[in-house]
């Protein structure tokens, strides 16, 4: 007994709009792109609102002098803010970027299977979703309140250490996650030429998966970047430019731009609320190239 396929007529294959599946695919198309535009319009219209208007309150002068006193309109300035988030910043990326990328090799290539692997990772997923706040808290209450930092209590580097707290999961875990993307035979390839795992770990393993570790870091940096609540209880403010004589300005009080937008934006005076807006626009320019960057490193090394 043979069984035999039916005939399919040319007109069979043809696509008929008509046709009730077709009807439906295209409304559920129709509402899946609706709900993907209604995720992404509170982010186009906060960016297009933040650009418009911080980039009318940007100019040159904004860039080196100082913010004005309560109630005088010059000089109109955000210059020593834009010095204390590159310190801080570059603080928490020094503490965090070693210890992050340790961690993620450890877990990824020593620990892998063990139960002390198991549970940092479970203290790593917990740690991501702390609010930023409670971080500041415990570095407050562990640095400052302490000063432990050369007898001083609100400085750049607390503030650092603030953010390296949060930086640390997301280095950890892209690091952790990107050294087991990289093929296990790689690692047997080096092990088979005499090459220890050292030097496997750091010749072949870590070159190998720099890309998404790379853009772990710049997302890390990025989100550190933009925090405000760790920084009021670690840096505090100052309206004046760093002060070199106390440790390059690093054992003092810093402005910061988040730090400055949360101040000024509720002042009644229509100079630091026009700062508050350049503060913005800045710190958002920021944030997106160091996004855009991340996906870029992540294409370019993808060919």
């Amino acid at each position: 007994m043979t069984i035999t396929a039916p005939r399919l007529g040319a007109t069979s294959l043809l696509y008929e709009s008509s046709k009730p599946r077709n009807i439906v695919n295209r409304g559920l198309t129709a509402v899946a792109a609706m709900f993907s535009l209604i995720a992404v319009l509170p982010l186009i219209l906060v960016l297009i609102y933040v650009l418009i208007k911080g980039g009318a309150s940007i100019h040159p002068r904004i860039f080196f002098e100082l913010p004005p006193p309560p109630g005088l309109s010059e000089p109109k300035g955000m210059g020593n803010a834009i010095i204390g988030t590159i310190a801080v910043t570059a603080i928490g990326a020094l503490v965090s970027i070693p210890v992050g990328i340790g961690g993620g090799i450890y877990l990824a290539e020593m620990g892998r299977t063990t139960k002390f692997a198991d549970a940092v990772r479970f203290g790593v997923n917990v740690l991501s979703g702390v609010p930023s706040i409670i971080c500041g808290l415990f570095v407050y209450a562990l640095v400052v309140n302490t000063r432990v930092i050369f007898g001083e209590s609100f400085t750049a580097v607390a503030g650092g250490i603030s953010l390296a707290v949060l930086m640390l999961p997301t280095i950890i875990k892209t690091t952790d996650e990107g050294m087991k993307l990289v093929p296990h035979e790689l690692r047997l390839a080096a092990y088979g030429v005499g090459a220890s795992r050292f030097v496997t770990i750091t010749r072949v393993v870590l070159p190998a998966a720099i890309a998404p570790i790379a853009t772990g870091v710049v997302l890390a940096i990025a989100r550190a970047a933009g925090e405000t609540a760790p920084l009021i209880f670690t840096c505090l403010f100052s309206p004046f430019w760093p002060d070199w004589e106390r440790g390059l300005g690093l054992l003092a009080p810093v402005a910061t731009m988040s730090v400055q937008i949360y101040n000024f934006g509720v002042m009644p005076f229509e100079t630091q609320r026009e700062l508050a807006w350049a503060a913005s626009f800045v710190l958002v320019v920021l944030i997106l190239g160091a996004n855009l960057l991340a996906r870029w490193l992540a294409r370019f090394t993808a060919r």
